[in-house]
């Protein structure tokens, strides 16, 4: 029995997928380190969250249309899921800035979810889910502090 190693994840991938991390890192601890300019910082961080939580929604609307093993009725929850993250970004900035970072984590984390659903109907390869896990977990670490940042 022979067992292939699994698929690395491809290096253009890692470079975007963790350069993505970087505003969020940056705008994250600034807001720590400068409580002077926390409110902008922070602002600036929910900002780029939900540009980044829209774009991952995003990513389920183009499965929807091209992944092939996919059942009608996983295609039609593609379509309809992939809208809601953006619904959530936009929604956050309605409230405080910790309702806002609860808001958008919560929809970094049920995205994750809905992956984990994704890559059991379909076939992705093998280092989607534990990179969308690695970011999403970052993500969310960055917005939290980031709301405790401003209202500390």
């Amino acid at each position: 029995m022979e067992h292939s190693l699994p698929e690395p994840i491809p290096r253009s991938v890692a470079w975007l997928g963790y350069g993505g991390l970087l505003p969020f890192l940056v705008l994250a601890l600034a807001s720590l380190v400068d409580p002077q300019h926390a409110k902008l910082w922070s602002n600036a961080l929910f900002v780029y969250g939900a540009v980044i939580l829209t774009f991952v929604g995003a990513l389920h609307w183009g499965f929807a249309m091209t992944l092939r093993d996919l059942s009608a009725t996983r295609r039609t929850w593609c379509f309809a899921w992939s809208v809601v993250p953006a619904l959530l970004a936009w929604s956050a900035f309605l409230f405080s800035p910790m309702l806002a970072s609860i808001l958008l984590v919560t929809g970094f984390l049920t995205h994750y979810w809905q992956d984990r659903f994704l890559v059991a109907a379909s076939h992705l390869p093998a280092w989607y889910l534990p990179l969308r896990f690695r970011l999403t977990i970052v993500a969310s670490l960055c917005l939290m502090a980031g709301a405790f940042a401003e209202t500390g």
